[in-house]
């Protein structure tokens, strides 16, 4: 065997200190940036197949990406001088290539999972190695949380060793115990920054749509780098679409055209990451970033975005949204065009927005739908995840979300815990949603349309496939892009390896089509809402889950009364739900596949000002059936009405009469000076204590009428302190009238902070002491009015007022009133209310 490892990549000097390591501690941190050899070296110095003699040691490699995984698998076997599937192969969902003499296994890290979960022992390994950790996906976080439990349980021995492109290891020492970190220096060639903002404004991105200005500037600054330097070129672009529309705006470019991505066809990752005739452009997502190798590259152009998920756990949907790049994301790709000679990288956003960036990837974890994670912490025996060692704890509400879903779907009990169902379902390596529609939709639908069905949805079709997933299905059987049908075929091939065999039943299949979809996504049955669209108008649709959505203008469909959804998003301030794929349903066939979302309930609710009473069967939000009901439920009228109270207010919804608000102002000035045992009337308080002041009349109510004829002066009442004895003093201290030296009852004002008296001048003659209430607490405010009924002045202390205010007031008001007495000693003069005789 001839082999061909380079004697000049920067991870050679750092392979003695990290054998070292793992000798002494076990486990291992290695930082290494991209280029060094961290992806293929280190696996084979593992292994033991570096040096001559000496028993290999087997060695799993897990890397976040099948494209990833095949290339890594490849250049080793190369290295070795032999073919894969001999000492170095690889293992990918529904593709296995290995042999009885191999080391170096390369797998995926969902595949690394689906072992643990078999046997956490992984009998006959001697060695992990995480590579890429530095990208934070969810699956690389869990696995190494799982093979820390593996070491601290069942296999002290094992090697684990984590590798990222980034410096920031520090966390990952920790959590691995004070692990030692290994450095790997790049020895990169300098690299240009070259900073090419557009050349006007763009649109920032708003979930998966970008401005197509970035993109014709994109275009042209590739064209403007081919011409200013050489070397073959590497573009970074966010997703699939963005790559194909940069490729049509660079047709006639003097070089080699090649996008990369992960559902590229194998020809084209082949080219791509192969030595090149001619010159070329290579237009890639992140997957170039770190754990690809793309020679020849002696230029960079990057956009600057990046696709990460995100969830909306209220609606049940999720998407990948555009983002900025992190900074660190931005180092890596620059690096890309120093890894073989001095580059350049043009970058096209201007130098002041990377104050605005983050400094790394945010983690998947804090932003994915935690389902399959939670699926795969129950069956690993940490229903709360609380048991793992995880760089970052899963967010609250969206593990509560997806152990939510999780029970929807029978995988785990009541506790948490994974049911046998839920060990089915993760077995299958889906997420769990698709992985119920495979196992409950085979004898709906026959195994092999379960399985084509849900290929169709676990490997995500071209968008140019169109949004009527039966349409697409019958594409795909019949041909279709060559690339998508044969991993759909394998797909397929695998998932059908997995079922009981089930004859095809005598639905069509459309039929078979919606109800997988609704198996999967039960929330997510629609019904067509009132009035339909004119032809070719977006149409409206309301989900189980209660979100509206809108199928796209000139969808085939929007005629549909019943959609089941399997793609949908929510771009950020839209007020409905794009329905990007779906698939045509019936009435029957929605009750069949939501059937734990069917409810049928009487309903007794208050809206529009008045109660309404109705019995409702409902798939979700969906009603299907309605009728008044006649004789409702008095609790829930009780509740009803409660909610109408608290709605319109009580002083709005009760009929208050003059005593009544009255006996309420007295009691709120009580309740504010005093305290308890005076109640609290205020509108809150009022409502709170419904049962004590408005029963019976509330129970006996059906209706708005009903609560407006409540009698409230009287209801008030049933608050008085009467056990306490106190409510015989309300007259005392806080009285409606009170009797003036003129003998006149004047009713006391409590609207305001302080009771006022309002009362004409002549009447209080004689008195000198101001009333005090609430037992002597509080002086009343006299107003003393004019014989015209105006404010002539206002007292809280009668005494003073006759002693040195009464002199201006006669002096004003005798003159304009001669007929009444303005006696010069009003202390010992007679009160009156009537005027003095004519002269």
């Amino acid at each position: 065997m001839t082999t061909r490892i380079p004697l000049d990549l920067p991870i050679r000097s750092a392979l003695p200190a990290l054998a070292e390591a793992l000798d002494r501690a076990g486990t291992a941190v290695l930082a290494a940036p991209p280029g060094t050899g961290k992806t293929t070296l280190v696996p084979l110095a593992l292994a033991g197949l570096l040096a001559e003699g000496g028993e290999p040691r087997r060695v799993l490699v897990a890397e976040p990406r099948r494209l990833a995984v095949r290339a890594a698998a490849r250049r080793m076997a190369w290295l070795l001088g032999s073919k894969v599937g001999d000492l170095v192969g690889y293992t990918v969902r529904g593709e296995r290539l290995v042999g009885p003499g191999t080391v170096v296994e390369v797998v995926t890290t969902g595949v690394l999972l689906q072992r643990l979960q078999r046997d956490p022992e992984l009998p006959g390994v001697d060695a992990v190695l995480l590579d890429e950790c530095h990208e934070r996906h969810l699956d690389a976080d869990t696995a190494l949380a799982f093979l820390l439990d593996v070491r601290a349980a069942l296999r002290p021995e094992l090697r684990l060793l984590v590798a990222s492109a980034t410096s920031d290891t520090a966390a990952w020492a920790e959590l691995l115990g004070g692990a030692p970190v290994v450095t790997a220096e790049a020895s990169a060639h300098p690299v240009e920054v070259v900073w090419a903002p557009p050349p006007r404004a763009v649109r920032p991105p708003q979930g998966t749509r970008v401005d197509a200005a970035l993109l014709e500037h994109v275009a042209a600054t590739v064209r403007r780098a081919l011409g200013e330097a050489d070397g073959d070129l590497l573009c970074f672009l966010p997703g699939v679409g963005e790559i194909a529309r940069v490729a049509r705006l660079l047709e006639g470019a003097p070089a080699e055209l090649l996008q990369l991505h992960g559902q590229a066809p194998a020809a084209v990752q082949d080219a791509a990451l192969g030595a090149g005739t001619r010159r070329r452009v290579i237009l890639s997502t992140s997957v170039a970033e770190s754990s690809l190798t793309v020679p020849g590259v002696r230029i960079v152009v990057d956009a600057g975005l990046a696709r990460e998920p995100r969830t909306d756990h209220a609606r049940g949907l999720s998407a990948l949204v555009t983002v900025r790049a992190s900074l660190a994301a931005g180092r890596q790709r620059a690096g890309r065009a120093g890894r073989e000679a001095p580059g350049v990288v043009y970058r096209c956003w201007p130098e002041a927005a990377d104050a605005l960036a983050p400094a790394f990837p945010a983690p998947e974890i804090a932003l994915a739908d935690l389902a399959p994670f939670a699926l795969q912490a129950a069956c690993w025996g940490s229903p709360d995840a609380s048991g793992l060692a995880l760089l970052d704890p899963p967010p609250a509400g969206a593990l509560a979300a997806a152990r939510q879903t999780l029970a929807a779907l029978g995988a785990v009990d009541a506790t948490g815990r994974a049911t046998e169902r839920g060990r089915l379902l993760a077995r299958t390596g889906l997420h769990p949603r698709l992985a119920r529609a495979l196992h409950d939709g085979a004898p709906l639908v026959g195994a092999r349309r379960a399985a084509e069905l849900v290929a169709l949805l676990s490997e995500e079709p071209p968008r140019t496939a169109g949004d009527d997933l039966a349409a697409i299905w019958r594409t795909v059987r019949g041909g279709g892009e060559p690339a998508y049908r044969a991993r759909w075929r394998d797909e397929t091939r695998r998932l059908l390896g997995q079922l009981s065999e089930h004859p095809a039943t005598s639905l069509d299949d459309a039929a078979a089509a919606g109800l997988v979809v609704a198996l999967a996504h039960p929330e997510r049955v629609a019904r067509a809402r009132a009035p339909r669209p004119e032809p070719g108008a977006p149409a409206g649709y309301l989900m189980a889950s209660g979100t509206a959505g809108e199928t796209a203008a000139g969808s085939a469909l929007g005629g549909a009364p019943w959609l089941a959804v399997a793609v949908a998003d929510r771009p950020a301030g839209a007020p409905t739900a794009r329905i990007r794929r779906a698939a045509v349903l019936d009435e029957q066939t929605a009750r069949t596949a939501a059937a734990h979302l069917l409810t049928d309930r009487e309903e007794v609710h208050w809206g529009r000002g008045e109660l309404t009473a109705r019995r409702v069967t409902a798939l979700g939000a969906v009603e299907l059936e309605v009728a008044a009901l006649a004789h409702p439920d008095p609790a829930l009228v009780r509740a009803a009405l409660l909610d109408g109270l608290a709605a319109e207010g009580v002083c709005a919804l009760l009929r208050w009469t003059e005593a009544g608000r009255a006996l309420r102002l007295r009691l709120a000035f009580l309740h504010r000076e005093l305290g308890e045992p005076w109640p609290d009337v205020s509108d809150p308080a009022l409502l709170a204590a419904a049962d004590r002041w408005l029963e019976p009349e509330l129970s006996r109510a059906r209706r708005r009428a009903d609560l407006q004829r409540i009698d409230t002066t009287a209801a008030l009442g049933r608050l008085l302190p009467w056990a306490t004895g106190e409510a015989g003093r309300l007259d005392e201290l806080a009285p409606e009238r009170i009797t003036v030296p003129s003998g006149s009852r004047i009713r006391v004002d409590y609207t305001a902070d302080h009771p006022v008296l309002a009362v004409k001048l002549q009447e209080l003659f004689g008195w000198t002491d101001t009333p005090r209430l609430a037992g002597g607490r509080v002086p009343l405010t006299v107003h003393l009015l004019s014989p015209a009924g105006r404010p002539a002045a206002v007292t809280g202390d009668l005494a003073s007022f006759w002693a040195t205010g009464y002199r201006a007031v006669r002096a004003d008001l005798r003159g304009r009133y001669p007929r009444h007495p303005w006696p010069e000693d009003p202390t010992t003069a007679e009160p009156t209310k009537r005027t003095n005789p004519r002269r």
